[in-house]
Parts: C-alpha cells; sequence; structure tokens
C-alpha cells in the first residue's frame, strides 16, 4: 500500500506541475495528499508543517540562499562575473568551457543559491544556440556535478562516516565517474553551442588567472572558510561579504537596495514548502519501510539497495536516504566496501537531479522561467546512461576488491 500511496502523491504533483503550476502550489498538493492517504490529524499535520517549516535545516538553507544572493547582487555590480567569463574566454577560447566549468567551479560551494551565480555566465556562453530549457539543465547539471563526490557537502561527508570508507579513497574512486558526467552532460548538450566565442586570442595568460581571481575569490573564500570551520553556509558568507564591502570599496547607498532584493521570496516559499514535505513524509515512516518490500523480491541485494536509494531519494532527499538506508545496506553486504559506496553515491547523486524535493532545481526552474517537468525531460536520457555506466563501473571495482 505504500508504494500505491506514494505514487498516487507523486502522480498529484507531477499533474500539478504539468498544468504549469508553480512548484511550492505541487508540493502542497503532495502535502495534503500524503495526510489524508496516510491519515495523519489534521493537528498532527500542520504541526508537522510548521516544525519543518521553522528547523534549523530550513532556517540555515534560506539564509544561506539570502547571503548568496546578497553576495552574488555584489559580485554583479562590481562585474566580477562577466570578469569571470571574460576570463576564461581568454584562457580556452571557448564558449562550451565557459558552460561548463563557470557553474562546476561556482558549485564547488555547497548551497542551493550557487546556481543564481553561475545563470549569467550559462546564459552568455549559450546566446541564442541552445534553448532556455537547455540553459536550465547545463546550469543546474555542471553546478551539481561536485556533489556527487566532495566532501564538502553534508551528505557525501555523513556517508562516508557512517560507510566507514576511506575519504581519500572515495573521492578518487569517483573521479572516473565525474569524468563520465563531464561527457554526458557535453554530448547531450554542450557540443551544441559553438566553440568560438568570437573574441581574438588573449597573449597576456597571468593576467587573465589573476583577473579570474579577482572575480571569483569570494566563491574561493567561502568554501576554504567552509572547510577549514565546518560552518554553516551562511555564516561563512557573511564575513566575505564584509571583506568585499572593504576591498572593493562600497559605499552604504550602493549595498542598501541589496537587502531587499536579496530577497527571493518565490524561492524562500518553494524551499520552506519543500521542507515541510519532507518532515510530512519522514513522519509516514514510509523510507524505514521501503527496504521490508525490496527484500521479498528474488533479486540480489546490491540491486535492491540501488532502487531503494534511487526511489528514497526522488521521495526524501540525499541526506534522509543516506542516514536511514546505508547502515542498513552495509549490514546486509558487509563487505560492501568502497564499490558498493560508489554505487549507492551515484544512484543518489543522479536521483537528486530530478527530484521535486531538491530545493536547487526549484531554484534554477523559476530563474530561467522553465517547468520541473522540462529539466527532467532533459535530465533523462543521461540519467538513463549514468546509472547503466555507474553500475558497471561499481561491479568492476568489486571485482578488484575481491
Amino acid at each position: 500500500m505504500d508504494i500505491l500511496k506514494l505514487l498516487l502523491i507523486f502522480t498529484c504533483i507531477v499533474a500539478i506541475m504539468k498544468a504549469n503550476k508553480p512548484l511550492y502550489l505541487s508540493i502542497i498538493a503532495g502535502i495534503i495528499g500524503t495526510i489524508i492517504l496516510y491519515k495523519i490529524n489534521p493537528f498532527q499535520g500542520a504541526k508537522l508543517v510548521i516544525n519543518g517549516a521553522i528547523s534549523r535545516q530550513t532556517i540555515d538553507l534560506v539564509l544561506a540562499f539570502y547571503f548568496i544572493t546578497f553576495l552574488q547582487r555584489m559580485m554583479e555590480k562590481r562585474g566580477h562575473l562577466m570578469l569571470a567569463e571574460k576570463s576564461l574566454s581568454n584562457l580556452f577560447n571557448s564558449r562550451r568551457v565557459n558552460a561548463m566549468a563557470a557553474p562546476f567551479i561556482i558549485g564547488l560551494l555547497p548551497s542551493a543559491g550557487a546556481v543564481l551565480i553561475a545563470s549569467p555566465i550559462v546564459d552568455n556562453a549559450g546566446g541564442d544556440y541552445i534553448s532556455k530549457e537547455e540553459k536550465t539543465f547545463i546550469t543546474s547539471y555542471f553546478r551539481h556535478i561536485s556533489e556527487s563526490f566532495l566532501p564538502t557537502y553534508s551528505s557525501i561527508l555523513l556517508a562516508i562516516n557512517l560507510a566507514n570508507v576511506d575519504m581519500t579513497a572515495f573521492v578518487l574512486g569517483m573521479i572516473p565517474m565525474v569524468v563520465v558526467l563531464f561527457l554526458l552532460g557535453y554530448f547531450f548538450y554542450v557540443r551544441r553551442i559553438p566553440k568560438e566565442t568570437g573574441l581574438e586570442r588573449s597573449n597576456d595568460k597571468m593576467k587573465d588567472i589573476k583577473n579570474l581571481i579577482i572575480a571569483l575569490w569570494p566563491i574561493a573564500l567561502t568554501i576554504t572558510i567552509i572547510l577549514t570551520l565546518r560552518i554553516a553556509v551562511h555564516l561563512a558568507v557573511i564575513p566575505v561579504i564584509i571583506l568585499s564591502f572593504i576591498l572593493n570599496k562600497f559605499n552604504f547607498k550602493e549595498i542598501k537596495p541589496m537587502f531587499v532584493s536579496a530577497i527571493e521570496s518565490k524561492l524562500i516559499v518553494t524551499t520552506i514548502v519543500i521542507m515541510s514535505f519532507k518532515e510530512v513524509l519522514t513522519f509516514t515512516g514510509v523510507i524505514e519501510r521501503l527496504p521490508d518490500y525490496f527484500k521479498v523480491l528474488p533479486i540480489p541485494s546490491v540491486i535492491i539497495f540501488s532502487l531503494i536509494f534511487f526511489l528514497g531519494t526522488l521521495v526524501a532527499g540525499s541526506q534522509a536516504m543516506i542516514a536511514l538506508a546505508l547502515p542498513l545496506a552495509y549490514a546486509t553486504m558487509p563487505n560492501g566496501g568502497l564499490s558498493l559506496m560508489i554505487l549507492l553515491m551515484c544512484m543518489t547523486y543522479i536521483a537528486m537531479q530530478v527530484s521535486p524535493t531538491h530545493i536547487c532545481l526549484a531554484i534554477v526552474t523559476e530563474h530561467y522561467g522553465t517547468s520541473f517537468i522540462n529539466l527532467v525531460k532533459k535530465t533523462m536520457p543521461i540519467l538513463i546512461f549514468f546509472v547503466i555506466i555507474s553500475s558497471l563501473y561499481s561491479y568492476i571495482i568489486n571485482l578488484l576488491q575481491i
């Protein structure tokens, strides 16, 4: 019955999205559907929604999004994003490199707001050669590649600790999959962009590197603070904003409008609604029960857990799925080692790229004025290829482990 209920809930969400309604309305319908189908007391349901809306994780997300957007406004004001694009163009003289490298580098920053910093560069690189749906995909896809393997992301750090897998071994083991992700993104979409930028080749590469550092130092410094101090994203961004104010010689007249323009109300509402939906779903206990439904199937445990991680991530997001199911996966397959970790993280990563609970997808589709459904359609060919390739790669790693 749980599987049927989940199908009904997500069918409702998709149906409303296909009617071109905002994502937050679709998720609200999902919340109402979950409360009805699981017969949750309305007062309990309201309490869960409020708890999800005011949880520490939600507040951290909203604050991170606000301060990242504020930093973006400062970088735009001083022309740093365009300087980054020009520097990349001078260094590589390739629109394609700009479209891939900018979101990937900016995506090293573990925040939902990173897609908004990358989007202007992808816009200019893509020009009129690709559709806004393709720009949406490229910005989101390449921004998230670092999320598949870097321990700057809490989900990866949590998984490494729960699985007791060596961090360096995992990162190195994932590098071939990172290359695969770049190649798939290039083959399906980026190669449609003409390579040439139309600019003359630069003769001063050192100057271009220096300009790239000037343009992107706020991102690099934020990442460094997060990695070294292990603090929340918004706490890391605040000192960077202050330093940028001083170094880039802002005055209060320039800064004042940014306090308001950094508030993206629709995106904040969407974030809060998604977090409330996750709270309600977690309360039902359906995620914990998923393994029991798949255990009865006459298929190997590794395939069962691949399905659990993929479908569970679609429903509840990567962090919840990792926390709930990874210990169970290693208890079932104690010799899984690195190969199992790579496989399950690949399944989790690619599922997040089509999950309606993924905040970044709501942000990037809202920014480009495209639909979540169109983004999923663009992602599906890559998803299929990546699932096949990562499964084969994990199998090879497993053979080498034995």
